[in-house]
């Protein structure tokens, strides 16, 4: 089985020098590379070369948004399997391996997702099914993992995600499963396949709070796109007021209002009309 690895990027060299890196150690290597540059300059052009003869890489421009980015990736691919690494991930020299092996076993399932090593990400346990109502701690972009011809047709809604003219910069990956699952798509995920991603430092600052907003719309903005039931939003609305009111009670002023952040993001994402 032969993956396509979308990759995004802008801005940063030192670690996606890092994710090169783990494709060379990689124990199954029928992939090609498909790097969705949205830099205004050429600084990749030397990072790239030295990789150029070990394994194919294509190198595509693309304006900035990440769901536009992957869209023109997706329009470019030609592998079996398709993957979202990110250039601050890295892989496990048996990533691709054990992918490949999963779906030779089960040649029923349409995609597979692993767990990602970010302690901010709450994914679950055990291995499941995955549904409309678990999707959201079963997969992170970069832990997913589909048959190509289980995508044709379907596409990153580019009105979600980083770098979209919107405020919804979240909910791309997990609203293109969704659209999936929609479909019929059998999706399993297994918590032990790993792709490792820096945890972030935990700051609360203004910008961390502004962030934290914005996601909480996109989020939001997810539930309402796909008719959540009620009950299921109010849970989503909920966790962050149980954030808030734990961060009061230890005089965490600054962690209250980041969980605030998240709660009025969501709130809004879920209550806004489409198109604002």
């Amino acid at each position: 089985m032969r993956f396509s690895l979308i990759l995004a990027t802008v801005g940063r060299t030192d670690t996606l020098r890092c994710f090169l890196d783990t494709l060379l150690s990689q124990t199954h290597k029928d992939f090609e590379l498909i790097v969705v540059d949205q830099n205004s300059d050429e600084r990749l052009v030397s990072v790239l070369a030295p990789y150029m003869s070990t394994f194919p890489i294509l190198h595509l421009q693309s304006v900035k948004g990440l769901s536009r980015a992957r869209n023109t990736g997706l329009r470019h691919s030609c592998g079996d399997l398709i993957a979202f690494p990110d250039d601050d991930c890295e892989y496990p020299p048996n990533l691709l391996s054990r992918v490949t092996e999963f779906f030779i076993r089960h040649p029923e399932m349409d995609g597979l997702t692993g767990r990602i090593t970010d302690e901010t990400t709450n994914f679950g346990i055990e291995p499941n099914s995955i549904n409309k109502r678990n999707v959201w701690s079963c997969a992170s972009s970069i832990s997913i993992f589909l048959r190509r011809d289980s995508t044709q047709g379907v596409w990153f809604d580019e009105g979600l995600g980083l770098g979209s003219s919107t405020r919804w910069q979240s909910g791309e990956e997990t609203e293109y499963l969704l659209q999936l699952l929609e479909r019929g798509a059998l999706l399993h995920y297994d918590p032990d396949l790993i792709v490792i991603h820096p945890s972030p430092v935990a700051k609360y600052d203004r910008s961390a709070r502004r962030r934290a907003y914005r996601y909480g719309c996109g989020m939001g903005r997810v539930l309402r796109m796909h008719n959540y039931p009620l009950w299921f939003v109010l849970y989503q609305w909920t966790r962050p007021l149980g954030g808030l009111l734990l961060a009061l009670g230890r005089r965490e002023i600054a962690k209250a209002g980041y969980h605030w952040a998240i709660f009025r993001g969501r709130a809004v994402g879920w209550i806004a009309r489409f198109g604002l």
